[in-house]
């Protein structure tokens, strides 16, 4: 509390406790922010997105057969506009292929999507691989 006195102020008690502890943590968090943004700028490459695939399960649907799969980007760039190609071959002929886009896939995560192909890929050779992307 501030008593006046002859137009100057002058502080009655010490401050409370809880004004200390305010204090002490928000410092505490300004030094750990300051850490962060710091070894993030430190961590920041100008690597290429770095895009790899996996699928997950491959399911009968109504008009065919859904395979779902997984991109991972691995590096600390963003890619956008990302094509995703798949296709079905028997004894190293194509017997379908399907295409998928993604707006973007973020830097350090994964994104999940699925193909659709009237041809049951159970027991012939599936691939799905990024074919190419955009820098945001």
């Amino acid at each position: 509390m501030t008593k006046s006195q002859n137009s100057s102020h002058t502080e009655t008690e010490e401050p409370h406790w809880i004004e200390w502890a305010t204090g002490i943590a928000s410092g505490i968090l300004v030094i750990v922010m300051i850490g962060w943004v710091a070894k993030e700028a430190w961590r920041q490459t100008d690597a290429p997105p770095d895009l790899s695939t996996r699928i997950l399960k491959t399911e009968a649907t109504s008009g065919g057969f859904r395979v779902e799969f997984e991109i991972l980007n691995r590096s600390m760039a963003t890619a956008a506009a990302v094509t995703v190609h798949g296709e079905i071959a028997r004894d190293e002929q194509p017997v379908e292929e399907s295409d998928v886009t993604f707006d973007y896939v973020p830097a350090e995560s994964k994104s999940t999507g699925a193909m659709l192909f009237k041809t049951d890929p159970t027991g012939q050779q599936l691939t799905i691989v990024p074919t190419g992307y955009t820098d945001p």
